[in-house]
């Protein structure tokens, strides 16, 4: 029961070989961070082009580290949304070109439910439901309901920017590298988190719905209302001469406030986040916690989430499978292939795609 899946949703083209749902035989991810870092986020059709570029040597590297052929698969899956419309059609086509050519079954999954997987299939049965799960990453703001069978009910979303999507715009702001997530999280430790203040964001409505527009704005009127220009230059310079600085050389050239603004950046980030968890897992009274996605693997995040203040068992991915991968697509594939819940070959790429 091996499955080969294919995920190429944005700007990583990935290809993995899982077997039996849980067992990871090769995970294989072509990054393109320095095709778009110099325009500090994801540019759709230079994403596309690289996907093309890379989509046969990814696939091919994946089968022969896993030691199998297409001969060997039960089926081929590749996600179909949500995500950029150019890239998504990469994947899916490759895919559906090879269950063609091959006989084997094709499964169009959900890039979301794929983030899931990658928790579920390291948790196995020490994941107990109903669950509470959070997607939250570049893209998505998500908070689901989970059931016994992967039964989903949507409990609240961003209504602007995602999470790891502020966090990039922040870092872009400060003149730091594209993805900023990471680095924002690095340097987040050398500030005092209560340095500066941002007021919550009151949500209209569903309280579990989230907002980090506000506070992106609030970062900018930090920014403007002090004399900025001179480090920031500094860093667009350094960026110029190395387009992947170290966490030791950004520090050099990042001033204590503005280190104090990151840390009060990211403290604002995982309140607005955990807040709703908390309320969401009382409200439905869950008996675990999963929290994915890319900005899952975010240091303070983890830190925070684990402790005392939420009393469930919380689950995250290996860092490896909270970024997008195509390991998780093909987990999230394989309850599926056992339904015999196929896709039709006209099955479409979908830039956006609920989950429930």
């Amino acid at each position: 029961m091996k499955i080969l899946g294919i995920e190429s949703s944005c700007d990583e083209t990935a290809a993995a070989v899982v077997e039996h749902g849980t067992k990871i035989l090769s995970s294989v991810i072509a990054s393109q961070f320095d095709v778009h870092g110099k325009y500090g986020g994801v540019v759709p059709e230079l994403a596309s082009r690289e996907h093309l570029r890379a989509i046969v040597p990814v696939v091919r590297e994946a089968l022969d580290t896993a030691g199998c052929g297409y001969r060997e698969l039960a089926a081929v899956a590749a996600t179909e949304g949500p995500g950029l419309v150019g890239s998504l059609l990469v994947g899916m086509t490759y895919a559906k070109a090879v269950c063609f050519a091959r006989g084997l079954p094709f499964i169009g999954v959900n890039h979301i439910e794929g983030h899931i997987h990658a928790v579920a299939m390291e948790a196995e049965s020490r994941l107990e439901f109903p669950a509470l799960a959070l997607v939250v990453s570049g893209g998505h703001t998500h908070l689901f309901e989970m059931r016994e069978g992967f039964e989903y009910r949507l409990l609240g979303k961003t209504r602007d920017d995602a999470a790891g999507e502020a966090y990039d715009k922040v870092a872009k702001l400060l003149g730091y590298s594209y993805p900023g997530g990471p680095v924002l999280d690095e340097l987040a430790a050398h500030g005092n988190p209560s340095a500066v203040r941002f007021s919550p964001a009151k949500m209209k409505g569903n309280p579990l719905d989230f907002s980090f527009s506000g506070l992106k704005t609030a970062v900018l009127r930090w920014t403007q209302s002090r004399e900025m220009a001179g480090e920031i230059a500094a860093r667009r310079e350094l960026l110029r001469s190395n387009p992947r600085p170290s966490a030791p050389e950004w520090l050099k050239v990042t001033p204590a406030a503005t280190l104090d603004l990151i840390a009060s950046f990211q403290h604002a980030v995982i309140e607005e986040l955990l807040r709703r968890v908390e309320a969401a897992a009382e409200t439905m009274s869950a008996h675990s916690v999963v929290i994915t996605g890319g900005v899952a693997c975010n240091k303070g995040l983890r830190e925070a989430a684990r402790g005392a203040r939420i009393p469930y068992p919380v689950f995250f991915p290996a860092p490896a499978l909270s970024t997008d991968n195509a390991a998780m697509i093909a987990a999230a594939a394989f309850g599926k292939l056992r339904r015999g819940e196929f896709s039709p070959m006209s099955l479409k790429a979908q830039a956006a795609l609920t989950l429930a």
